[in-house]
Parts: structure tokens; C-alpha cells; sequence
């Protein structure tokens, strides 16, 4: 008997207890739907994390200010102005895998436009700071050096801000108040989204940095060359641990810090701590695929009893074809590609609902969903690996039934 005959044999048993069969399926259907889905949405979650890393630039690094001590309490980071803008072309200049460094100050201010206002973030920056942030513009120019040496009055804006001051209006050339002072606009930023921890970053204007120290943000009268922040972009992903030791030690002996003083500054790799969100959004979609695979196994076990109630039903029928000649890996094959049929029938209507079920997640609960095709494979063979698996011992059962047995059997 061959696997076609067999599986001719095996849908016209199928149909005729078309209820039990689909009651059989329906582990298998839920199980490969659930594998699609829960998938699809763990990507979904790790396409989102992979494009936050990418909206924060890449290869980029951040030293923020230390932090001051007054009556033992300690104030955290950036209370107090310790890096300066000399610290970040020093980084600049003198670590070989610093592509640029950029100095920066941030505040927050109200923005006027005629009889509209907008309360924003306000970042002093240099030139470098579109290449370290990988921050293009849609319309306009950037900040050029010549802006930064002459304190001009001029601002780059984000998207956010471009919405709620202009609408559909074009912003290039309007006049705005930042603090009261009149500020150009000469160019919008592309649009970025939102950061990890949930900061709209096209909430913000940038300004030269010599502007925001004498006319917004103000100085320290400490340090009038002190920033807040100095963005760095390294050149190669494999350079980032090599240069956060060389950045490290060239600001502590910039600072004059003895080896057993604490830095007075703080160096953060963003790369590292956005790569540990992406390896636990990949922990979170092996959890959930695994627990879908769950109701897999459970479709399984019923393929098996069912397959072996079947056994029990058609005892008389297995003997009857052994007697005319049926041998017993004929009567194995037959039950099972039965099994192995209950599951990949399973596993298409499955595949479709995974993908339905995955399509209203995206379209109902408005969250990202990633359908990959080698998922959706892979589900379908593993369905029609549970029918062999599960459908071997009640086919292996009904080969080894003795014939003369069988026939006797009520």
C-alpha cells in the first residue's frame, strides 16, 4: 500500500467522525496560532527596541556632569558642572576611535510664536552634535560653526515643536521667543520618536551652544566653559569598551583626580544598556513561544488518544485487511498518516489563524507585530512533527495486532 492510497484511506476515515477530528485539531490549531501570534509580538517588541537604538545614534556614549555633596546629602548626577567643552575636543583629539564629540547644555523654556506657546527642551549644541546623534534634517540647515562662534540667534527645531507652534504651516524663517529673546529658525529635524525610557525626543529646539550660555541657559560662575553633557560617537561598535577606558582615564588626568578619588563625572554606553533591553525582549519571545508550545503538546497527547480510541473502534476492520494480505507496516502506515493528516491540517488553519490573530493584535491593541515567515514554516512542521511523534505508538499498536484476534474481537 502506498502513502497516497494511505492517505486516501486516512481522509475518508476522518470524515466519517468529522467532529471527533475537528475537536482532535483543535488542539493543534490553537497551538500553532498561538506559536504565529505571541512570536510575531515578541518581535514585534524587539523591531521596536532595535529602532530606539537606532533613534539614539549609534555608537554613541554619554558623559554627563558628577554629582555634589552638601550636608552629606548627595544631589546625583549633573548637580554639579565638572566637564567642560575643552574635556570634549580633548576627547575628540586625542582617543583614535572617537569619530566626534559634542558639548552640550539642556534646559527647558516657553516658546513663543505670535499668539501660540509651546513649553520645550532646550539644547545647546555644537556642529558635532547632528553626527553624533545621527540626526538629519527634513527641510533647512543645520547649526554651522560660524553660528557657534558668533552666539547667532538661530534654532533647529523638532518635529514636535514644529506641530504645535506652525501645524502645516513651513517654519523655516519664522521668528520665535525662546525666554524672550527672538530666535530664526533655520531647519527641522527629522523625526526620532520616542527613547527607551518614554522621552518624546522631537520635543526639543537646538540653539548654538554659546548662544543658550550667554543669552538662555545662562553660565556657571564656577566654570563658564562648563556643559552638562558631551555626546560621543565611536567609530566601530568593537571599539566601544577600548574607548570608554581611554575616555575614562583621559578625564580623570584632565581632572587632576588621585587614584583613590571617584570619578567626578559619569560615563554612560548607551549601546550596552539598549542591548540589554533587546536580549530580554528576546528572552520574553522564547517565554511566550514556549508557553504557546504548550498547547502543541496538548494537541498532541489528544491526536494519541483519539488515535488509539480508533484503534479500538476498527480492531475488526485491521483484522479483516491483515487476513487479505495486509502486512503489519501497511496497517502502521496507515494510521499513521491519519495522525500525521489530523495534524497538518491543523497546522494550515492554525498558520491562518496565527496570522489573523496577529494582524487584529497590531490592528486592536495598536502594538507592533513582526510576522516571520520562518516562524510560520517552522510552526507547520513541528504540527506534523507532534502527528508522528504522538501517532507512532497507536499505529505501531494497531501493526502488531494479531490477526486472528482481531477478527474474534467485539
Amino acid at each position: 500500500m502506498n502513502i497516497l492510497a494511505s492517505a486516501r484511506i486516512a481522509v475518508r476515515a476522518l470524515r466519517v467522525n468529522k467532529l471527533r477530528s475537528i475537536l482532535t485539531m483543535l488542539g493543534i490549531i490553537i497551538g500553532v496560532g498561538a506559536v504565529i501570534a505571541m512570536v510575531a509580538v515578541g518581535s514585534g517588541a524587539q523591531a521596536r527596541v532595535a529602532e530606539q537604538i537606532q533613534s539614539l545614534g549609534s555608537n554613541l556614549m554619554v558623559i554627563l556632569s558628577g554629582s555634589t555633596t552638601s550636608g552629606g546629602i548627595r544631589m546625583g548626577h549633573g548637580t554639579q558642572l565638572t566637564i567642560t567643552e575643552e574635556d570634549a575636543w580633548a576627547i575628540q583629539r586625542e582617543v583614535p576611535s572617537v569619530q566626534v564629540a559634542a558639548p552640550s547644555m539642556r534646559g527647558t523654556g516657553q516658546v513663543v510664536y505670535g499668539n501660540l506657546n509651546w513649553s520645550t527642551v532646550l539644547q545647546g549644541v555644537t556642529p558635532e552634535y547632528f553626527e553624533a546623534r545621527d540626526w538629519p534634517l527634513v527641510t533647512g540647515k543645520p547649526l554651522t560653526q560660524e553660528d557657534f562662534e558668533g552666539a547667532t540667534k538661530v534654532a533647529v527645531v523638532g518635529q514636535t515643536v514644529a506641530q504645535n507652534l506652525f501645524g502645516d504651516s513651513d517654519p523655516l524663517g519664522q521668528v520665535i521667543r525662546i525666554k524672550k529673546v527672538p530666535f530664526t529658525i533655520i531647519g527641522v529635524l527629522d523625526r526620532k520618536g520616542q527613547s527607551t525610557w518614554g522621552q518624546d525626543q522631537d520635543d526639543v529646539i537646538l540653539i548654538p551652544l554659546s548662544t543658550a550660555k550667554k543669552k538662555v541657559l545662562g553660565v556657571s560662575q564656577a566654570n563658564a566653559r562648563s556643559v552638562g553633557a558631551i555626546s560621543v560617537k565611536i567609530r566601530e561598535a568593537e571599539q566601544m569598551k577600548e574607548a570608554e577606558g581611554q575616555i575614562r582615564d583621559l578625564l580623570r588626568q584632565r581632572h587632576r583626580l588621585q587614584p583613590y578619588q571617584d570619578d567626578d563625572f559619569w560615563l554612560r554606553n548607551l549601546s550596552e544598556v539598549l542591548q540589554t533591553q533587546e536580549e530580554s525582549s528576546q528572552v520574553l519571545t522564547l517565554l511566550l513561544a514556549a508557553i504557546a508550545s504548550v498547547s502543541l503538546v496538548v494537541g498532541g497527547i489528544g491526536i494519541m488518544n483519539i488515535m488509539l480510541v480508533s484503534v479500538t473502534e476498527r480492531t475488526r476492520e485491521i483484522g479483516l485487511r491483515m487476513a487479505v494480505g495486509a502486512r503489519g507496516r501497511d496497517i502502521l502506515t496507515q494510521f499513521l498518516v491519519e495522525a500525521i493528516t489530523l495534524s497538518l491540517i491543523g497546522g494550515v488553519i492554525g498558520v491562518g489563524m496565527g496570522l489573523a490573530g496577529s494582524y487584529a493584535i497590531a490592528y486592536f491593541a495598536e502594538w507592533d507585530t513582526l510576522i516571520d515567515p520562518q516562524t510560520v514554516a517552522l510552526a507547520f512542521v513541528f504540527s506534523a512533527a507532534v502527528g508522528v511523534f504522538f501517532g507512532f505508538y497507536p499505529a505501531r499498536k494497531a501493526s502488531r495486532l494479531d490477526p486472528i484476534e482481531a477478527l474474534r474481537y467485539e
